[in-house]
């Protein structure tokens, strides 16, 4: 295996030392070539109003989309508005959410939300930062998310696989979040940084894996000092690759699906 790696890694080792400008020319590069491979990017949450994507966004914490997004069908026809979730009976809400883990927390989350909500912005959720940031079960990711996704205001969503990914790139060392995302923010031009979120976060999870990347069929290869880190056969690399978009990602690869 390690045989393999040092042999696949060749243009990650030849890199040249990279300046500011450099760096920023590949960031940009590398998200214009995510664009073409994703196209059409979207937070992977349902949800139909901002209250319905923060209530969605704190059960996703240590959930997956897909479990929250089953769950909250139910939860969003009990509970339609902050006064409702304020004056929830805490045993229902809890059994209502225990699917997506830690629902006590989430819970106490909810209802605090809930509550601040009404006693201190109408019942609406705020499209600011500052106020977001300080809502019980936010913290900047939640923010962002709800920020970019809910309001149209551009903001990074520093998740695992964001992180995971723009360190693997190199575009930062930086393992805080709230560091990573001025990093980035630094990079990227601001308009950009909804959508850039989503598209690294969706090659994370399609092509990008942590422990086993499909290197041999990413459209990142010739801009990623890592590459190699994954199977560079693309035959073994094209099994890698996850989801809707499949398809579409070999085809960029020059590789059909099976």
């Amino acid at each position: 295996m390690s045989a393999r790696k040092t042999a696949t890694a060749g243009p990650a080792v030849a890199r040249k030392q990279e300046t500011h400008l450099g760096l920023v020319r590949r960031a940009r590069r590398m998200n214009r070539t995510l664009k073409v491979a994703f196209p059409h990017v979207y937070c992977e949450l349902d949800f139909t109003d901002p209250l319905e994507l923060s209530v969605a966004t704190i059960l996703s914490a240590q959930c997956t989309d897909v479990r929250v997004n089953l769950t909250t069908p139910a939860l969003f026809a009990r509970y339609r508005t902050a006064a409702d979730y304020a004056g929830a009976d805490r045993t229902e809400l809890e059994e209502m959410i225990r699917p997506t883990g830690f629902y006590r927390n989430k819970a106490n989350s909810i209802i605090g939300l809930g509550q601040a909500l009404v006693e201190r912005f109408d019942g609406e959720v705020p499209n600011n930062l500052k106020d977001l940031v300080s809502l019980p079960g936010f913290g900047r990711k939640t923010a962002n998310v709800v920020l970019g996704n809910a309001f149209g205001v551009p903001g990074i969503t520093v998740d695992t696989h964001f992180g995971r990914l723009v360190r693997r790139w190199q575009w930062t060392e930086e393992t805080d979040p709230v560091k990573v995302e001025h990093a980035i923010g630094e990079l990227i031009e601001r308009r950009e940084w909804t959508d850039l979120s989503h598209r690294v976060i969706f090659h994370g999870r399609r092509v990008c894996h942590a422990r086993k990347p499909a290197c041999g069929v990413c459209v990142l290869a010739k801009d990623c000092p890592s590459v190699g880190t994954g199977p560079m056969d693309k035959a073994e690399a094209a099994a890698l690759v996850k989801g809707p978009e499949t398809e579409h990602l070999l085809a960029l690869a020059g590789v059909v699906a099976p």
